[in-house]
């Protein structure tokens, strides 16, 4: 049963702050990573107080990094059932964490973060794990 949606409400607002794009279908997952090029950053979004509470600010802290990926995208685990369990099938060979963060170039995942890399962790620390993650793998600056 999908979380409520009052719930989980604030945490959407957040991702969408920052840029990303909510996928709420499957069909929504498969237009946005299905034939995708480029680099795009697929958060798994979660109500977990000890990740997710870190995740979300670090990926903002992150993505004001002159570097990033050219598109952003968001599911929110225990509420997009169907769109969640479609992104995970595009990094099917990364044990599914909430929250965890893919990035992913031409469609091939080259960084994941999984909640225990969040966990216990300052905002500060895993955004500087994300920007390395992106000078190496975006491209010059956008």
């Amino acid at each position: 049963m999908p979380y409520n949606p009052l719930l989980v409400a604030p945490m959407r607002a957040d991702m969408t702050r920052m840029g990303a794009r909510e996928l709420l279908t499957a069909a929504d997952v498969d237009a946005a990573l299905g034939d995708a090029r480029g680099t795009t950053l697929v958060f798994i979004n979660s109500v977990c107080g000890c990740a997710a509470g870190n995740a979300r600010p670090a990926l903002a802290h992150a993505l004001r990094h002159g570097v990033k990926p050219e598109q952003v995208v968001t599911v929110f685990a225990g509420q997009d059932l169907e769109a969640t369990a479609r992104a995970r099938q595009y990094f099917a060979d990364y044990q599914p964490s909430s929250p965890s963060i893919a990035l992913l170039k031409d469609g091939e995942v080259v960084h994941f973060v999984h909640r225990h890399q969040i966990e216990g962790r300052p905002p500060e620390s895993v955004a500087a794990d994300l920007t390395k993650a992106f000078d190496r793998h975006c491209g010059a600056a956008v």
